[in-house]
This record gives C-alpha cells, structure tokens and sequence, in this order.
C-alpha cells in the first residue's frame, strides 16, 4: 500500500465547471474572479489532438480539481480499478488538486445514466467504507465523496447525515459539500438543512459546489445543475461560511448553459460571500 496523502482545500477560492461549450469563451477572455476549476475526468480521459492541447493550457495556467462521473462506489459490481489507474494518470497529467466522486451508484452489470441512492444501512457504510479505502490506496491520496440528491430512500435504517458521517469517518476520506443538495434534500426528504449542516464534519470538507435546480412542484426539486441558483441556496451557502470558514466553492452548471457572462455573475457572487465572511472573521479577531 502507498502512502496516502491528504489534499484539504488544495485550491482556494471561487471556481466554475470546465465544460467543452465554454471553450472559446475562456480562451478569448479569462474570468480574473475564477480561482479554479473541475473537470470530469471520464471527459477527457483518452482525448488527443488539438482538443487535448487546447485543455492542457488551461490545466498549466489554473488549478483543477476532478469530480468523477462512473466510479460507482456503491455498485454491487466489482469496482472499476482500471478506471481508477485511468483517472491515477490524469491526476499526474494535469496536476489535478483533488479527486471527488459521488456518493452514489451508476452501475451494476453495466452503466445506468442516473446517481442512484446507496441504502442508508449499516451494511452498506462498511461496504463503500471499504471501497473508497481501495481508491484510495490506489491514487495514494484521499478522495472527496460528495453528498448526493436523492428522491427516495429504499431499504433505510439510519438518517442519511448519519450514514454520511460514518462512510467519511470509516473511510478516512473527505468530503466535497454540495449546499444544493442539502436544500434539495431537505424539500424532499422534510429535514432542517441547518440542523444537517451543522453535524457535518468541518475538518473533512474539501471544497463546495453549489448550483441550481427545477422546481417540479412545492415539495419536490430536481437537481439539474441546469439553472440559476437561487436566494435560499446562497443563504445556505453563506450560512456554511459562517459554520467552516470561506471554503473553496465551484459553481456547477451543466445544462441550459448560458454565455459565460451569466456564469461569471455567479460566480463573483461566490467570490463576494467569501470575502465578506473573510471581513467579518478578521474584525472578530482584531
């Protein structure tokens, strides 16, 4: 087993997804307010040519974090581990800062084009416990497990805040905190989103996304990643900068994408709640 290295907040500041639309966009006029950006691995994993230089400049220039799509860690199917030596040399190509992976299943006999919801069971913590561990041990680094939107919860016998915190704390991985999918969670599911937010664990957190959703009807939301974020997000956003600290936040957007203009705004709002938690931590210790 190699050494396991850790990589808590690796990168700093404001980011934006890295999507192939944006392309040009980015290489005419780059955004001073993005500190960093995340990539799919899966996307890019293979890709030569022209398109692969184009992407190499901006891996050279700025930090990238990665947020795999079909790691699969709750899958019943044995893991991946070709993927995961794939992914191995990306990270080294590219100096990628973090790996995160979704706290999910998208697999079984093969690939389902869904995050499906692991059982909130005992069982089922030292089944992917175990799992990340091995990724673990072949990145030699940690990974960042993200908490995922989920709209029903078969099989259950513990709170999904607790099953969670076990997966990190029997794993010894981090967590990359998504504030939509607490707010989405917490309509869904009928939780206090503050009350998850606060039993999470602070020291774990590797970096944030935040992004928008649809509204199906009152009591049911749809993380799409495919619209604006919206006011209670934010403040959910800003209320986690006041439990942790200003964390390293990406803006996810992956679908109805808008010019890169819009996305910058969102970014800069981000940028702007970071800062003014920065402020009001420095005038508390002065």
């Amino acid at each position: 087993m190699g050494t396991i290295h850790q990589n808590i907040n690796a990168v700093h500041g404001s980011g934006l997804g890295f999507r192939r639309d944006l392309l040009g966009e980015l290489e005419a006029s780059f955004p001073a307010c993005i500190d960093f950006m995340e990539v799919a691995p899966e996307n890019w994993i293979g890709v030569g040519g022209k398109l692969s230089k184009r992407f190499r400049a901006f891996t050279e220039k700025i930090p990238f974090v990665s947020h795999g799509l079909s790691l699969s860690i709750g899958s019943p199917a044995p893991l991946d581990e070709s993927l995961v030596q794939d992914v191995k040399k990306f990270i080294h190509v590219h100096d990628i800062r973090c790996y995160s992976e979704h706290l999910s299943y998208c697999s079984d006999d093969g690939h389902l084009y869904d995050l499906m919801p692991i059982p909130f069971t005992e069982e089922a913590v030292h089944y992917v416990a175990g799992r990340i561990r091995r990724v673990q041990d072949i990145l030699e680094q940690k990974i960042a497990m993200e908490n995922v939107s989920y709209y029903a919860a078969p099989g259950k016998e513990i709170d999904e805040i607790d099953f969670v915190n076990a997966v990190l704390e029997e794993a010894d991985c981090n967590l990359l905190l998504d504030v939509n999918n607490i707010y989405v969670n917490s309509v869904n599911h009928q939780y206090d989103p503050m009350e998850f937010l606060q039993a999470l664990p602070g020291e774990r957190i590797a970096y944030c996304h935040i992004a928008g959703h649809y509204v199906e009807e009152e009591d049911l939301l749809v993380d799409t990643h495919g619209a604006g974020v919206i006011d209670p997000v934010w403040d959910l956003l800003d209320k986690t900068y006041e439990l942790f600290g200003s964390i390293p936040t990406l803006l996810e957007r992956d679908f109805n994408i808008p010019p890169l203009e819009d996305l910058v705004q969102e970014v800069r709002t981000i940028r702007n709640l970071q800062d003014k938690r920065d402020t009001a931590s420095h005038v508390q210790l002065s």
